[in-house]
């Protein structure tokens, strides 16, 4: 394979591990099962560690989890909350165990042996014995503050009993819900005619993250214990994994009662079978069992690696299947446009739930299985919320007739339209998934694209958070960000939650919002694969929106860093006559910026210099520096080195000021920069 198929190749796994972490961790709504992104996960780390040039800094074999919910506050973990390394087979658990015994010199280990709860992992902290905040995982290093809502988890200790509580204590744990709880909410859920929930996991997710800590209490959450990674003046110290375990029982904490202390591979072999066959008698669900090296120091000496911990690994159960028909194949347009085709089943029982859909994923998976109306087909689930199609039984197909060779049923093809809204389906080279360009427009992406647009690197609409663009949408008073500029006080006063003086300042902000500029205004319209730097170099490049509208692919490739990739999104999302529709109903609503002549950015007087911002200016915000700074060609970093060109430094200065008067870097306040941009 060529040295450019290998970047595409990574460059696209990338993309879509990074999704698909978006869709399970901040929305808590996947669309792949577990087993599709481990294997996408495995592909890619095996390709980086094949060709480590293609590792990026960015990448999801790099970084732990996904962003933390902005509708609560944010907690930063003292010790990251790591993810583990996957095991799904014999031969990968025996390498770990020899990984571990080389690492220690060993002949042979004793590991602490643990189901793998399907939760939500958690962090608590504890001072002097009390309860004082918990957080969900986030990124790895930024949590959410769950902690009023924790308070609701009736195991979960708010004052520590027993003996030698120590001063300071963070636990790692998992909230979830047991399938007994489970199924007795779903039938309180019925019996209110309210829509029921898909499964524990999902259950135990969202009751977490309600904002009313009243609707958290109602639900049947529990907390189990698997870890500790702070903890101060315990005597005596725990010496192995499972005494502390046992330390923590004490205090009054939920443990797992299936733990075991095992030694070498044939102990964890052992372990991983039992669990196995005890899995559907178990009051929770697991989807696999956790191997930790059971001596505290020998974790210490083994370590970690960028993502995971040395010295312990996740040996993931075999994804369930079972056989069912297809009766239709349907296709959903997602928030940001992407068209999934599913396939709608027969009711069928696998992993614990009743299964009636399955994801396809694309167009191109949904080919290469050759999936078609009417097929008997192996479906898979492993505690995902949507299940997926794994192969067809050809020999189960029906055909048009009992000697014919001709299939009852065509291939499946995508639409070349939205069936939503009508516009125009895109799918550009090398990318696996085909998207409505009819962002502005298509009720489907109606919700993503308003929040989008209202997002403070947009227009920065203050106060239009995700909730007040919920209820927008749901009571039809928003249909195009054009329509925020249509509102009354009326409409916004009846929402929820929604006090006069809160509608008066959200009008007031749509209304400051009309005066913006070009680079934001092209960044709100969220054309894919145009973020803020490629708005304003498109901003920079074209000088008015008009030229940016008529632009061809071929012109549009002449901006630095814009690509066939990015050009093509761009020409598309304009060739959509609902889009223009909505620019033009913005225009009209009194949305402005200045303009200027199209001018390319190689005549910009600060190209190729590198700032730094320090300090509070007098006058400007950071924001506003960086923005004229930019609109100039200037490029503005957060740290100094020595291909820093200025330092722009205000009141309160710190370390920046100092690193820069040692590497002798030209020093500016803010009348000097302001002289400079109107050089």
């Amino acid at each position: 394979m060529s040295d450019s198929s290998l970047v595409e190749q990574a460059k696209d796994l990338r993309a879509a591990l990074l999704q698909h972490d978006y869709l399970y961790y901040v929305l808590d709504a996947p669309t792949v099962p577990d087993a599709e992104y481990d294997r996408l996960f495995r592909q890619l780390q095996v390709l980086e560690a094949e060709h480590p040039e293609l590792q990026t800094p960015d990448s999801p074999t790099q970084r732990i989890g996904g962003r933390p919910l902005p509708a609560f506050g944010q907690v930063n973990h003292t010790v990251p909350m790591l993810s583990l390394n996957n095991a799904f087979s014999l031969d990968e658990v025996t390498a770990f165990d020899r990984r571990c015994r080389e690492g220690l010199d060993e002949p042979a280990i004793d590991y602490a042996c643990e189901p793998k709860f399907d939760g939500l992992a958690i962090s608590l902290r504890y001072e002097n014995g009390l309860f004082v905040q918990g957080a969900t995982r986030g990124d790895g290093t930024v949590g959410e503050d769950v902690t009023q809502n924790l308070r609701t988890v009736r195991n979960i200790p708010l004052r520590l009993v027993g003996k030698d509580i120590p001063p300071r204590l963070d636990v790692r744990g998992e909230v979830l819900m047991l399938r007994a709880d489970f199924a007795q909410l779903n039938v309180r859920q019925r019996a209110r005619g309210e829509k029921e929930f898909v499964n524990p996991r999902n259950a135990a997710a969202g009751s977490l993250r309600q904002l009313d800590a009243k609707i958290t209490a109602q639900r049947p959450l529990r907390f189990f214990a698997y870890g500790v990674v702070d903890v101060t003046a315990v005597s005596p110290a725990p010496t192995f994994h499972d005494e502390m375990m046992n330390r923590l029982a004490s205090w009054g904490f939920t443990v797992a009662a299936e733990r075991a202390v095992m030694r070498g591979a044939a102990g964890l072999a052992a372990y991983y079978a039992e669990m196995a066959a005890a899995r559907m008698q178990l009051p929770y669900d697991i989807d696999g069992v956790v191997y930790k090296v059971n001596d505290l120091d020998d974790q210490v000496q083994l370590g970690f690696v960028s993502r995971a911990p040395r010295f312990a690994i996740a040996h993931k159960f075999p994804a369930q299947e079972a056989l069912t028909t297809v009766e239709a194949i349907e296709v959903q347009v997602g928030r940001t446009g992407a068209l999934t085709p599913v396939a709608r089943l027969a009711a069928v029982f696998v992993g614990g739930v009743t299964v009636t859909n399955a994801t396809l994923h694309n167009e191109a998976e949904a080919q290469r299985k050759d999936v078609r109306v009417g097929d008997t087909v192996s479906v898979r689930r492993a505690g995902d919320v949507i299940p997926e199609v794994v192969a067809v039984i050809l020999e189960k197909r029906p055909m048009l007739g009992e000697h014919s060779d001709a299939p009852l049923h065509p291939p499946f093809a995508l639409p070349k339209y939205c069936p939503v809204c009508g516009s125009a389906v895109e799918k550009l080279e090398d990318e696996a998934i085909a998207r409505c360009i009819g962002g502005l427009f298509c009720p489907a992406q109606r919700k993503q694209a308003l929040r989008h647009f209202a997002s403070r690197r947009a227009m920065d609409i203050d106060g239009l958070g995700e909730k007040i663009v919920e209820q927008l949408v749901d009571n039809a008073i928003v249909k195009t960000p054009a329509d925020l500029y249509k509102m009354g006080l009326t409409s916004l006063a009846n929402l929820q939650r929604m006090a006069e003086k809160s509608a008066t300042n959200i009008l007031a902000a749509i209304e400051k919002s009309k005066h913006t500029t070009l680079a934001r205004f092209i960044f709100a319209l969220g054309i894919r694969n145009v973020g803020e730097a490629t708005a304003k170099d498109l901003s920079r490049y074209f000088g008015n929106l008009d030229a940016l509208m008529r632009a061809s692919e071929d012109q549009l490739q002449q901006v630095p860093d814009v690509g066939p990739v990015v050009a093509a999104s761009i020409a598309h999302f304009f060739a959509e006559r609902h889009n223009i529709e909505v620019i033009e109903q913005l225009r009209a609503a009194g949305v402005q910026w200045l303009e200027s002549e199209p001018m390319a950015l190689t005549v910009a007087p600060l190209v190729g210099k590198a700032f730094v911002l320090t300090g509070t200016l007098p006058t400007l915000s950071r924001e506003a520096a960086k923005e004229m700074i930019e609109a100039q060609g200037g490029k503005v970093t957060g740290s100094v080195s020595s291909k820093t060109d200025y330092v722009v430094v205000g009141e309160d200065a710190g370390s920046k000021l100092v690193k820069a008067q040692e590497l002798g870097i030209t020093l500016l306040n803010e009348n000097q920069l302001k002289e400079l941009l109107a050089q």
